[in-house]
């Protein structure tokens, strides 16, 4: 009974290969980093929010502080005058002086003191700013056109009240935010008031909120410390998951890398060989008739011409096993007719170049086959002959190309002895892993029929190769 077996390899990929460990590693991670943005976003959002309405109470506070202390400056201030200005007339200027005498020397900390002007805007005392004396200041608006001396009047008018503007601060000479409060003296036509600089609760409010900055960028640290940290747990479990696929994914990669140096390492031997047994046989042939024809010339012999003329067929030779190795390389009938009439160039040079009986078949494709399915199937096809003309012993080859409406299919088959017992991985000598490696990268299907009355090699490549009638390529098949 005559052995026969068969072996089918198809391989199914998608564009991403993930392993595992590293699906088990995105799986894990991916919900927890998830979950950890956004109860940092929540966290620092009601974080600052509540800091915010903090510093907001803060300020309130310390401005209310600010306020009261002014008018117990104030109601301190008229008790001290309020004796004089009970017993003086409306004009009496000898207790108006007195009184502009005593809040003259009413000076408290650093910047604090006591201030008139009367209904007319002309300033009456101003101890730690003399110049603005004896002057009219109506009209008198801050950096910002906030209105000053004739606000100061309208809120003495109407009893007393405060009003906040720009003012230049005497012990430093620059403007600073100033807080007054003041009253009226209705008898004699005076605004009296004091005032206090607030920037020093501005910087205790821009120092609150620089230290809840700080805690916030420190609670984000530590969400960040404490995501980062589940993450590395992930990680080194999936990394101890995945230790064992990985280092069957080197070692077969480590026997492809060795198969593709062995098929480059193949294929430079056989071109070195190519060109050693026949462009340089053949053109030391040419350069041995040239310096025949050359001496002949210089004798003035007559057979000078057919040393040029065998020189010149010894050249056309070498031109033709240029372009016949160019075109093992990479023939240009594939890109300018398509497939089938590569396929058919090759079975040609097979059989005039060995003697055997070739037949190949084919259907028009027109322009349906892809550039990727035309290359891996010439290939394929090319690596068949090889193998035939090499081990086969046959007489008669055939060679058939068709699609259908499960994609395309070239079979080849042949009488010889067949192939060596295979084993259960698939195709054990090189030629034919190259066959099956460029068929799984079409996810397509290598079958291989082989028995001691010959061999048959099928490769399909599935319908996603074949591009509708309409769409214009490059080649067709």
């Amino acid at each position: 009974m005559i052995p026969r077996y068969r072996i089918n390899m198809r391989k199914r990929s998608s564009p991403i290969r993930l392993s595992y460990g590293q699906k088990l590693f995105f799986l894990a991670t991916l919900p927890l980093v998830v979950a950890a943005t956004i109860i940092g976003w929540v966290v620092l959002d009601q974080s600052r929010e509540l800091a915010e309405r903090e510093i907001a109470a803060l300020e309130t506070q310390l401005l209310a502080a600010k306020k009261e202390e002014l008018k117990n400056y104030l109601s301190i201030a008229r008790t001290g005058f309020v004796n004089i200005y009970g017993r003086a007339a409306p004009d009496d200027a000898v207790a108006k002086e007195e009184v502009r005498q005593l809040l003259s020397a009413m000076l408290y900390g650093q910047d604090g003191y006591f201030f008139v002007f009367d209904y007319d805007g002309t300033n009456l005392v101003a101890p730690r700013q003399t110049f603005l004396i004896d002057k009219d200041w109506s009209g008198l608006t801050d950096i910002n056109d906030v209105p000053i001396t004739d606000q100061l009047i309208d809120i003495a008018r109407s009893g007393g009240g405060y009003h906040s503007f720009e003012w230049t601060k005497p012990s430093t000479g620059k403007k600073a935010p100033f807080i007054t409060y003041v009253a009226g003296l209705q008898d004699w036509r005076w605004a009296v008031g004091t005032g206090i600089f607030v920037d020093d609760v501005q910087a205790t409010v821009a120092a609150a909120r620089a230290d809840v900055e700080r805690r916030i960028d420190r609670t984000f640290v530590y969400i960040v410390a404490i995501t980062l940290g589940a993450l590395m747990v992930v990680f080194v479990s999936g990394l101890v998951l995945n230790i064992r696929e990985r280092r069957l994914a080197d070692a077969k990669l480590k026997q492809l890398t060795e198969r593709i140096f062995d098929t480059q390492e193949e294929e430079r031997g056989r071109v070195a060989r190519e060109l050693h047994d026949g462009i340089s046989q053949i053109l030391v042939g040419i350069r041995y008739s040239l310096e025949l024809a050359k001496r002949r010339f210089a004798k003035g012999d007559t057979g000078a011409g057919d040393s040029l003329n065998r020189g010149i067929e010894s050249l056309n030779e070498a031109i033709g096993e240029v372009r016949r190795i160019s075109r093992d390389l990479r023939p240009g009938v594939l890109d300018d007719l398509g497939l089938g009439p590569a396929l058919k160039s090759l079975t040609d040079e097979f059989s005039d170049r060995t003697g055997l009986a070739t037949d190949f078949e084919t259907v028009v494709f027109r322009n349906r086959l892809d550039q990727d399915a035309k290359i891996a199937l010439y290939r394929i096809a090319q690596e068949a002959l090889t193998n035939i003309e090499r081990h086969a012993d046959a007489t008669r080859v055939r060679m058939d190309l068709k699609g259908h409406r499960n994609g395309a299919t070239l079979r080849i088959s042949d009488n010889g002895r067949g192939l060596p017992q295979q084993n259960d991985d698939g195709p054990s000598g090189l030629g034919l892993r190259n066959m099956a490696e460029r068929i799984e990268q079409l996810d397509g299907t290598l079958r291989i029929l082989s028995s001691k009355s010959g061999t048959v090699i099928e490769a399909q490549v599935p319908l996603t190769h074949l591009l509708p009638p309409e769409t214009p390529t490059k080649a067709s098949a």
